[in-house]
């Protein structure tokens, strides 16, 4: 009953549970991606984690049993893309509590032991329905809940070498889903702050997100075709990437934030272009 009081009252007045400091400096020494923030930035995502954990309401399914630790884990990686981002409407925010606001749409998160299997269904354009299976060890749901594998999360240690992190990818399908209409598939193309790389029009700013991605995710597609077809060398993100624009944005944000060295490497026009969304004030102009 505290707990929902709690989120009933504005996030200013509420007064939720500290994050422990042994947990919390546990966590960071667990994932390498954290503890290198600065120690501004640790305090910066401490707080949003605190209330984070305070808003929603975390799952175990099929006999997992959550610990606090799991939890705080989650919350970390989730939090993580939001410590330097402008408000939902573009704007900059004074109240950093109110970037929280980008998954302001759902309380749960259900936490699967592994991966899962959904049965899903496609129609071709001759009108035949094809089922099939697919493997999920994540899913967002636009205006629903978030499923996570904690056997993947509790791996984002290693994962982050080979730029991947199940957490960040699907918080990231959440901005991705802002702004769209109820049924829409996500395109790729979250809500950009006001001013996005200089530009002067929200028009002109979806011009240049939409026509440097398309150009990356063309490039890209293209190395995952030689290396099936041909047998060159296979691209360093996970091939998923190439299944549809929403796909691409997710996975590219994951190795942004976990391997931002190797990720400018790789995709140097990407990183100006995702600065300009996740660090908007700091971010410059190509």
């Amino acid at each position: 009953m505290i707990d929902l009081l709690q989120r009933l009252l504005p996030r200013s007045l509420r007064q939720p549970t500290p994050v422990p400091d042994a947990l919390w400096q546990t966590t960071l020494s667990a994932h390498p991606f954290l503890s290198a923030l600065n120690i501004a930035e640790q305090d910066h995502l401490r707080l949003l984690c605190t209330h984070f954990l305070a808003e929603k309401e975390f799952h175990g399914a099929n006999g997992l049993a959550l610990t606090d630790t799991m939890a705080l884990a989650i919350a970390a990686q989730a939090c993580l893309p939001l410590l330097h981002m402008h408000g939902t409407s573009g704007e900059p925010v004074r109240d950093p509590l109110k970037l929280l606001d980008w998954y302001g749409d759902f309380v749960g998160i259900v936490v699967q032991p592994g991966a899962v299997v959904a049965r899903r269904k496609t129609t071709d354009g001759a009108g035949v329905v094809h089922h099939y299976n697919e493997v999920l060890a994540g899913e967002a749901m636009d205006r629903g809940p978030l499923m996570l594998s904690w056997e993947e999360v509790a791996h984002a240690s290693v994962a982050a070498e080979s730029g991947s992190n199940v957490v960040i990818h699907e918080f990231v399908h959440k901005m991705d889903m802002r702004g769209i209409s109820l049924g829409e598939h996500p395109d790729g193309a979250p809500p950009l702050p006001k001013g996005f790389l200089g530009t002067r029009s929200a028009s002109d700013a979806r011009q240049l997100w939409r026509h440097t991605m398309q150009q990356a995710f063309d490039a890209f597609r293209e190395a995952v075709a030689m290396a099936e077809r041909f047998g060159a060398e296979r691209p360093w993100l996970d091939d998923y990437a190439a299944k549809d624009p929403a796909e691409f944005f997710a996975v590219t944000c994951e190795a942004y934030f976990v391997s931002r060295d190797r990720f400018a490497q790789e995709f140097p026009a990407l990183v100006a272009l995702y600065d300009g969304f996740f660090r908007p004030i700091t971010a410059s102009p190509p």
